[in-house]
């Protein structure tokens, strides 16, 4: 009762210097894509993510990554994790920059959110309609050729939305097939999240406190070597490391 007492003032806090972040950034990026090109605006995102990762020491929340043995010195990757929150996305951004990750989103998120929904619609990413198969697919196909001839990399939740308590949901495939149909010189690197669903534990206000938030960073998978069945079997490397609410 007192964590949640104590996570009313510290949330308020902390939700200011976020918007403060989100708007401050917003013309930032702009000027740097149309300005200074694609460079500038992407080391504009990945500054703007360490900033919104700082802001929420603040409720004290902390980040570990756990890393494997040896990562490709270059993409393209399909990074694909489960999803607890929206704050599993600016440690991906920030920690594999050199990569250039760009995200599947949902098409809602493409309009009304300073810097991010900006990002969205010019730095790369997709926008799909989960109501339109079809067009989702020619997001999906748009995606996949990018990364593979560009060298960046796409990330995909494929649970298509949080988890409230950190247990998984079912992959949906769909998507994940797609882009490894499409990007067929692209490495899988699985990760698997855990705990950032406690930072909305009590809802969207107050914020939780004190998460440790863990990031853990399978093996990479080379898209050449997958079997039919490999797409079930990168869920349960992946589910097999969330860690059970408590």
């Amino acid at each position: 009762m007192f964590q949640k007492i104590l996570a009313y003032p510290l949330t308020l806090i902390y939700l200011i210097c976020f918007g403060c972040c989100l708007m401050v950034f917003h013309p930032i990026q702009w000027v740097c894509l149309n300005v200074f090109g694609y460079q500038a605006h992407t080391n504009s995102v990945c500054l703007l993510n360490w900033c919104l990762m700082r802001c929420t020491h603040l409720l004290g929340t902390t980040y570990n990554f756990h890393w494997p043995d040896k990562l490709p010195e270059q993409g393209p990757l399909i990074i694909v994790a489960n999803h607890q929150s929206m704050y599993d996305i600016p440690p991906i951004i920030w920690h594999l920059r050199k990569y250039h990750p760009k995200f599947v989103s949902k098409k809602e998120l493409g309009k009304g959110i300073p810097s991010v929904s900006f990002n969205l619609r010019h730095g790369g990413s997709v926008l799909i309609d989960r109501k339109d198969r079809k067009q989702a697919l020619g997001e999906l196909r748009k995606m996949g050729e990018y990364i593979d001839n560009t060298g960046r990399s796409a990330v995909i939740f494929p649970e298509g939305t949080r988890s409230r308590d950190g247990a998984p949901k079912p992959f949906r495939t769909f998507g994940l097939s797609m882009l490894i149909k499409y990007a067929p010189s692209a490495q899988i690197l699985p990760i698997t999240i855990n705990n950032s669903w406690k930072m909305l534990r009590f809802g969207k206000f107050p914020h939780g406190l004190g998460a440790r938030i863990h990031f853990y960073m399978h093996p990479p998978i080379p898209v050449s070597s997958l079997k039919p069945e490999s797409i079930n079997e990168i869920e349960t490397l992946i589910t097999s490391k969330i860690i059970p609410s408590k």
